[in-house]
């Protein structure tokens, strides 16, 4: 098959019919189940930080813009969740990944990944985040380039292990695995709710583990 090198503005639906995948609208299979059931503590120190963030959140987040929700927010719930540092594993902000795959280019830019790499270059990919600005209409299908982040880290990949990735529309954060032909949406999360955030923190403590247990020992 000849590919395509044109790049395309895929909806959800598009990637569905394009890649033969199948949608699971709940939690309850094994990988995700695992995932979202994880809990968490925080020390005192974090008890602190984790405060500021949620009367942030209550306070501030309708009126934010995408600018002040990635640096006001999202940047700190994700050190607060110990994702950014690592030996391991990289953290990249604003990437762009691409590849064939059956034939049909895929190009799309990443808010947030973790990725094995050398420098500034991401190299194997295991965590993708995509985020909007809150109460606004967003540009394009945000699940859309979100599994099509998850699928181009796939082929990367070689397929030797699932993926896993994060919305945030808002207020409002879902979680997301990839895994050959089928993915898995979790529930929303509202990071203005204390103990909805308090899940955010802990699911994202818990894809940390599972990184440096599970996936690159494979």
């Amino acid at each position: 098959m000849a590919t395509q090198n044109k790049i395309h503005n895929y909806s959800e639906a598009d990637l569905m019919l394009l890649f033969n995948l199948e949608r699971i609208k709940t939690p309850y299979i094994a990988l995700m189940t695992e995932w979202t059931n994880a809990t968490t503590t925080l020390t005192d120190t974090e008890q602190l930080t984790f405060k500021k963030l949620w009367l942030r959140a209550i306070k501030e987040i309708e009126g934010w813009q995408e600018e002040d929700l990635k640096m006001k927010f999202i940047a700190p719930v994700l050190e607060l969740s110990n994702l950014i540092e690592s030996e391991q594993v990289q953290s990249y902000f604003e990437k762009t990944v691409a590849t064939t795959i059956d034939g049909h280019f895929l190009k799309v830019k990443t808010d947030f990944m973790l990725a094995k790499g050398i420098l500034d270059k991401p190299q194997q990919p295991y965590f993708h985040f995509q985020e909007y600005k809150p109460h606004k209409r967003p540009v394009g299908d945000s699940m859309a380039q979100l599994l099509e982040a998850l699928l181009i880290a796939q082929e990367i990949n070689q397929h030797k292990f699932p993926l896993y990735g994060c919305e945030v529309m808002g207020k409002y954060w879902s979680f997301v695995i990839l895994e050959n032909k089928t993915y898995c949406t979790s529930g929303s999360y509202d990071c203005t709710k204390q103990e909805d955030l308090l899940k955010i923190i802990a699911i994202l403590r818990e894809f940390k583990r599972l990184l440096i247990t599970k996936f690159l020992t494979a």
